[in-house]
């Protein structure tokens, strides 16, 4: 008797979950959070704007913005024993196995939780984005083997961020371009890191295992780690025509070409792609050195023409951190920094309408 049901590799076009968070029309090129357009937002709203819009539901007023300003300055810092359990990772741990392990120690100090409710989600939400800066930085200070750098409480959310990566207080235009790549990793419907994240919330598990599974989700280079490949491949080369070149060469040779093509923008450029470009060009203009957006349009006229490609995101965002003074290293734990928005709204939505994920499989092994 044939028992086999339909099998889709990788799920792709399985809707697998109903969300009020986000969704990607590809028809229509926009990528609605709530309501709201997601490329207007990084023209007219911060990170903590994004924020609060993933898990309250609305955009805050001033008095509001301001409130939760303050409520993320109060959780900057990080318990000392957390640090020292980073301290005694060895030197050659993966920044994000380091920043892993960082937020899973985390748990241990919230003294809530198995508390599952709306409200206790969302506060341990705010307390993880609080601390998050000082854990993807420290966790990859302290494997590189230099001193923990403490948050700077007059500074914002995001010009704090940048402070501690790079140790020098940011210009307002540095911690603008920063805080926009922010807006745009921060959530993105079903990625591969979410899905994972609502398989775990799904046994009922609290916030932090649900966050730390995303963290292993997002390490793998296929999701996450693209935009460090991005920048370790625009380094092999210092101009434009030699990065055709290369990129030429690698194809020939063929090679997957990271920060092109992705799963759902399949025959057009990935929306904040453009706007992380037009990042790139404000800080070329700054620097008054237009290579890496030379460079970039090369790799990208080469890559329609030869494979019918497109940018995401990963590949205009990593000259944008490398402009910005970031070590290649980080790019994907502030990443997952980023999403850690969307990801704690899309935990908190499937403890309230819950159900199991145990799909099944069609067996193809031995005959019985």
């Amino acid at each position: 008797m044939d028992t086999k049901e339909k099998y889709v590799p990788g799920l792709a076009g399985v809707v697998a979950a109903e969300t009020e968070i986000s969704f990607l029309d590809t028809e229509q090129e926009k990528i609605i959070i709530r309501g709201h357009e997601l490329i207007d937002l990084s023209q007219k709203n911060d990170y903590l704007d994004m924020v609060y819009l993933l898990l309250e539901g609305s955009l805050p007023d001033e008095a509001v913005r301001s409130d939760l300003k303050e409520k993320l300055m109060t959780h900057y810092d990080i318990p000392q024993n957390v640090l020292k359990v980073l301290d005694l990772l060895p030197e050659n741990t993966h920044p994000m196995d380091a920043l892993r392990t960082g937020l899973s120690a985390l748990s241990g100090y919230d003294d809530d939780i198995e508390n599952r409710s709306v409200e206790a989600n969302k506060e341990r939400a705010y307390r993880l984005l609080g601390k998050l800066p000082a854990i993807t930085v420290n966790s990859y200070r302290l494997i590189n083997g230099q001193k923990a750098v403490q948050p700077d409480q007059d500074l914002s959310y995001s010009a704090n961020f940048l402070y501690m990566i790079t140790g020098e207080r940011p210009e307002p235009w540095q911690t603008e371009i920063f805080d926009r790549s922010l807006l745009l990793y921060s959530e993105h419907e079903m990625p591969n890191s979410t899905f994972t994240a609502r398989v775990i919330a799904s046994t009922n598990a609290d916030l932090y295992g649900a966050l730390t599974g995303g963290v292993a989700s997002l390490k793998g280079n296929l999701h996450g780690g693209a935009n460090e490949a991005v920048m370790y491949m625009l380094n092999e080369v210092k101009s434009a025509a030699a990065f055709e070149e290369l990129l030429m060469k690698k194809l020939s040779q063929k090679e997957k070409i990271m920060g092109f093509g992705h799963r759902v923008y399949m025959k057009k450029m990935d929306p904040r792609a453009l706007v992380m470009k037009q990042s790139l060009k404000e800080l070329c203009d700054k620097k008054g050195d237009y290579t890496l957006l030379e460079m970039c349009e090369a790799g990208e006229k080469v890559m329609r023409e030869e494979k019918g490609l497109y940018p995401n995101l990963d590949y205009y965002a990593a000259p944008v951190y490398w402009m910005l003074g970031i070590p290649i290293g980080l790019y994907t734990p502030i990443f997952f920094s980023a999403r850690t928005a969307g990801l704690s709204a899309h935990v908190i939505e499937q403890h309230q309408h819950n159900r199991l994920f145990r799909p099944r499989v069609n067996y193809i092994g031995n005959s019985y």
